[in-house]
């Protein structure tokens, strides 16, 4: 009994004790600040939540940064552009604008051209020569010290006994041709300084040369040329196309920009510009057809600005008197498209016999030569040649690009130098015109065939076709001389050299 008091005793004494140290606990942690006393687990899970309320106030805070960034940055993006509308605003204007800002470097050309008619008369075969104004365009590209350089194309100031330039003042001036590239239908001509105002030459100005390559299909163009010769006009269109190759009676043209803005005859020679007003083409042809309407082309500015700042540095010359010119000492024949495709050749001036009695220094050439250049002067046909030619005077040395053959067969550009030499008595004043330079051109046709026994004996001078009355003819001519010995034999000789190619 009394062990069983003991441990009553002793069970109470010890919860006492506990009570009075939990209360003491108690007092001591209320008075020191401290109120909970948490588990282990309860104090991790409380301090993920702060962790997760921090983040997410941090994540808050840098969404609305971001936010406000791209705000930002969208206002400054708007603002570029719209900086770089202005810009391009100011940069393009409108056609009116355009046309206003080009037209002082636009000009239009008379060309009184040569013509030659042949007729007959009681008193035998006569030959007279007239002239005839043709209109045509040109667009300012350059100047010198002494000159202006103009751009045109090489058919209008083809066989011109005068040029003529008139201005956006109205004011004219007499022009030469400082050199031309007949491959690509273009030509240089030159006013010397010295005979404009100062009045028209504070009104013209230097054209500035876009770039054609830029120019994309769709995009607007403006025209302005000397449409029917009636004085500058002004059309609009877009690009409709690029790198265009077009059929003409001279052969094909390559590369060219099609456009549907209006290209009227008079308008050849004149500037293509886009909207900032640069030149990017030179206007050279329109298709005509009773099915096809608004079909323009123009040569690109990226193909004709080399060319022409080659024909720049040429020394502008004069035609000299016909008994002045020198010659080459050459029998030549055209090679046309046609020919040099049947026959595989370079289009260009065949040389088929080297004359020993002109005095031309011409040992560099060699027979079946063909010419495609005089001093880097385009050349496609005879006519070019003798234009050419026309203005150089006998001991003049010139410089030759020919197309020659090599051992397989290939033909290879050569340069070559001649000293012009001195054309025949004889050779002035033929009844067909063809050796008026000491360039003789014989037979043959467009079709590159040989020439029959029929066949025509030359051509008139102008245009390298040829002219002559067939023999039937012939025989109702008066005066008609029958073809020498050395003519005939000639044919012969060319006859064979085509059947030679037809092998």
């Amino acid at each position: 009994m009394k062990r069983f008091i003991g441990i009553v005793f002793s069970a109470l004494l010890f919860g006492v004790i506990a009570g009075t140290c939990m209360v003491g606990i108690n007092y001591l942690a209320q008075s020191n600040g401290i109120y909970h006393i948490l588990a282990e687990g309860e104090l991790s899970q409380d301090n993920e939540t702060n962790s997760k309320q921090d983040s997410t106030q941090e994540s808050k805070e840098e969404k609305q940064k971001e936010k406000q960034k791209e705000k930002q940055e969208k206002k400054t993006s708007a603002s570029d552009v719209e900086k770089e509308k202005t810009v391009v605003q100011a940069d393009s204007g409108s056609v009116s604008q355009v046309a206003k800002e080009a037209m002082p470097s636009v000009v239009a050309i008379t060309n009184m051209m040569r013509y030659q008619e042949n007729g007959f008369s009681i008193f035998g075969d006569i030959q007279r020569e007239t002239e005839y104004p043709a209109s045509g365009s040109g667009v300012i590209v350059g100047k010198n010290e002494t000159e202006l350089l103009i751009a045109t194309n090489n058919h209008v100031i083809q066989d011109s006994n005068s040029l003529t330039v008139s201005f956006i003042d109205d004011s004219t001036a007499k022009a030469q041709v400082k050199g031309t590239d007949a491959t690509v239908d273009l030509a240089l001509v030159s006013v010397k300084l010295s005979d404009l105002s100062q009045e028209t030459r504070d009104k013209i100005k230097v054209i500035e040369i876009g770039s054609s390559d830029a120019m994309e299909v769709g995009d607007q163009v403006v025209a302005i040329g000397n449409a029917l010769g009636y004085g500058q006009s002004v059309t609009k269109g877009i690009i409709s196309a690029k790198d265009r190759d077009v059929e003409t009676e001279d052969g094909t043209a390559e590369g060219l920009l099609q456009t549907d803005a209006a290209i009227n005859p008079g308008n050849s020679g004149g500037a293509l510009l886009n909207m900032q007003g640069e030149l990017i083409g030179i206007n050279v042809a329109k298709y005509s057809d009773t099915d096809v309407e608004g079909m323009g082309y123009s040569i690109p500015s990226s193909k004709a600005e080399s060319i022409l700042k080659s024909l720049s540095t040429l020394a502008t010359r004069e035609d000299v008197p016909k008994e002045e010119q020198g010659v080459l000492g050459v029998q030549v024949k055209n090679i046309d498209a046609q020919t040099a495709e049947s026959f595989a050749m370079p289009k260009g001036v065949y040389i088929f016999k080297i004359l020993e009695d002109t005095g031309a220094q011409n040992s560099e050439l060699q027979e079946r030569d063909i010419i495609t250049k005089l001093d880097g002067q385009g050349i496609a046909t005879t006519a070019d040649l003798k234009s050419l030619l026309s203005k150089y005077r006998i001991g003049e040395d010139v410089t030759l690009t020919v197309m020659r053959q090599d051992g397989s067969g290939k033909y290879n550009e050569v340069q070559v130098h001649v000293t012009l030499g001195k054309a025949n008595a004889t050779d002035y004043g033929t009844a067909n015109g063809s050796a008026s330079s000491g360039e003789q051109e014989q037979g043959g046709n467009s079709q590159g065939e040989a020439p029959q026994e029929n066949a025509p004996e030359g051509n008139s001078g102008d245009n390298g076709e040829s002219s002559a009355p067939s023999k039937e003819q012939e025989g109702k001519s008066k005066g008609k001389q029958r073809r020498s010995k050395e003519e005939e034999d000639f044919y012969k000789q060319f006859q064979d050299f085509f059947n030679e190619y037809k092998r």
